[in-house]
């Protein structure tokens, strides 16, 4: 399985993202957990969309290989 750039920030995003959340609830920052939360599903959601254009590269791989 192939790793390409979408899963990487996605995923740094992601984390980025559960810092800020947590960090907003540590001091009771209300826009900083949501943004931290925004942040958080966006990165989710880019990883998301870097995993599928994996499965797809290697499925087109192995069918190449055919």
């Amino acid at each position: 399985m192939s790793i390409n750039k979408d899963q990487v920030e996605g995923r740094v995003k992601e984390a980025a993202g559960k810092v800020q959340e947590t960090a907003g609830k540590a001091v009771g920052s209300t826009g900083q957990q949501v943004k931290g939360t925004i942040n958080k599903n966006v990165g989710a959601a880019q990883a998301k969309f870097g995993d599928m254009k994996s499965h797809i590269k290697d499925a087109n791989d192995a069918k190449d290989a055919k």
